[in-house]
């Protein structure tokens, strides 16, 4: 896959998301209850699945409900009532655990160039912790966000000990909280996550209870901390089907069919645009999920009301690692994690350990992108990468332009890895300038890496950083190749 990198890209999507508005505008919807459609078009296989469990279910009430008809509003409002007394003391046991944030200490400002500031951050460097600076880039990220998030609760102080000393810790196969930055959907698993968020506020409505409470929302607490946002950003790219052809008027006809074939559903995600806060929903005719990721979500580095913290993502699908190109923490997990993350629980994770690949040379002229995918694909699969992060660095970083470092990244399912990162550099920022970021957007995100110790620039003279494992090639020894079966010429890159 290359990809090539548009100027153009944000005003597509505003005119894309324009389309989506206008050619939805006759469906009126509820903000507290999502339309009435019909449920063949994205419940009807989820009903049929579970209809013998539930007929089994239905007949085992008292042995599972414990008494209580669970089906009916009333018991389950008696219940509530019961349990309340309880819920107030574990309430008041979480306040008493921490009276302030474990690392405020350590909360400092970033300047602007010509004065003021452009936020606060959570500064590894002020910890004064020699080990920190051995840390792999990959490994800091999940530093930070454990440091910013530590209530100790979800996220307790011996977590962030355990990154800290990942060099001792990784071996032993530790688990830590991780709480991403940010959520991806793709049309075919993010319609059933947007449903599943859609029962529960029905459910909340049953109960007497305010449906808002329902809410990619990462809610905090204890009041003393700060809640962060979890955003939700779906892009809708699997409905590609092609009905005109050879005509001027071809891309608009074809999706004028595409809206009315999948009215149903769209109106669905038009109603869950508008229901929940921080949801956004990218339409059809923008692009594939990651490339509109790459071009347009990625952030590299949040200003949250004034909190300044590194990007991450996990999204519904494998590849959503492409990301991982432009210095972006993320990967693929399954539509129930991505629920819990975008409700702001934390995921649990094993501490991985980290391949250092270490890049030098230069590509000869003739020899693509795909070469060198196709290479590293095969060194990391003879070497063994399953469950761990590889991280690139060295000379030879500044020779791969970010579309090379985005294919690379977006194989790290081929080879195996959880991800394959690219630290930001300069090629980084040079990106961001010609994908639409504003200038002052790149200056605070060069400023806060680097305040962090979070950017490479291999023009300056550069630490050396513990890695679990490591590789080295040279680019200059890449070869062109194919791959794909015995006695067969077409390419399985992709």
């Amino acid at each position: 896959m290359y990809i090539t990198a548009s100027t153009s890209a944000s005003s597509l999507l505003r005119a894309s998301r324009s389309r989506l508005i206008s050619s939805l505008s006759s469906f009126k919807t509820s903000s507290s209850s999502p339309p009435k459609v019909s449920p063949s078009s994205f419940v009807a296989q989820r009903s049929l699945s579970f209809s013998s469990a539930g007929r089994s279910l239905r007949c085992s009430v008292p042995r599972w409900s414990h008494g209580v008809d669970w089906r009916s509003p009333l018991s389950l409002r008696a219940q509530i009532r019961a349990v309340a007394p309880i819920i107030d003391r574990l309430e008041r046991t979480f306040a008493t655990m921490a009276t302030e944030h474990a690392f405020k200490g350590i909360l400092t400002s970033l300047p602007k160039p010509g004065g003021g500031e452009f936020g606060k951050f959570y500064s590894l460097p002020a910890l004064n912790d020699p080990r920190i600076d051995k840390l792999p880039y990959s490994i800091r990220i999940l530093l930070e966000s454990a440091i910013r998030n530590c209530d100790n609760f979800q996220v307790k102080k011996e977590d962030v000990e355990k990154i800290i000393d990942w060099e001792n810790t990784a071996p032993k196969q530790v688990e830590i909280p991780f709480k991403p930055a940010r959520v991806l959907l793709q049309d075919f698993t993010g319609v059933p996550a947007v449903v599943d968020l859609a029962c529960m506020r029905d459910a909340m409505n049953k109960l007497g209870s305010d449906s808002n409470k329902i809410n990619p929302f990462g809610a905090c607490l204890f009041d003393h901390f700060h809640a962060y946002s979890v955003p939700v950003d779906l892009v809708i790219d699997h409905s590609v089907q092609v009905d005109v052809t050879r005509s001027e008027n071809a891309v608009q006809a074809n999706m004028e069919i595409e809206f009315q074939r999948n009215k149903e559903r769209f109106a669905f995600l038009k109603w869950g645009s508008d229901a929940f806060h921080n949801m956004l929903v990218v339409p059809p005719g923008s692009g594939i999920v990651h490339q509109v990721n790459l071009e347009y979500l990625g952030r590299v580095v949040f200003n949250n009301d004034g909190i300044l913290y590194p990007d991450s993502v996990v999204g519904t699908d494998s590849h959503t690692t492409m990301i991982d190109g432009l210095g972006v923490a993320g990967w693929g997990v399954g539509g129930i994690e991505a629920e819990a993350a975008m409700l702001g629980q934390p995921m649990s994770m094993v501490l991985p350990g980290v391949v250092g690949f270490k890049l030098s040379g230069k590509l000869h002229n003739g020899v693509t992108a795909t070469d060198l995918v196709l290479t590293v694909t095969q060194m990391l699969r003879k070497h063994g990468v399953v469950g761990k992060f590889v991280e690139f660095y060295g000379d030879g970083m500044g020779e791969l332009s970010l579309a090379d470092r985005a294919t690379i990244a977006n194989m790290s399912p081929e080879y195996g890895a959880t991800m394959g990162f690219f630290p930001v550099d300069r090629v980084t920022l040079q990106y961001l300038k010609l994908t639409g970021r504003s200038d002052e957007t790149v200056a605070m995100i060069e400023g806060y890496l680097r305040a962090n110790n979070m950017f490479v620039d291999y023009n300056e003279p550069q630490q050396e950083r513990v890695y679990s494992s490591y590789l080295e090639l040279n680019l200059a020894d890449v070869e062109p190749c194919i791959s794909g079966p015995k006695r067969c010429v077409l390419s399985a890159f992709y």
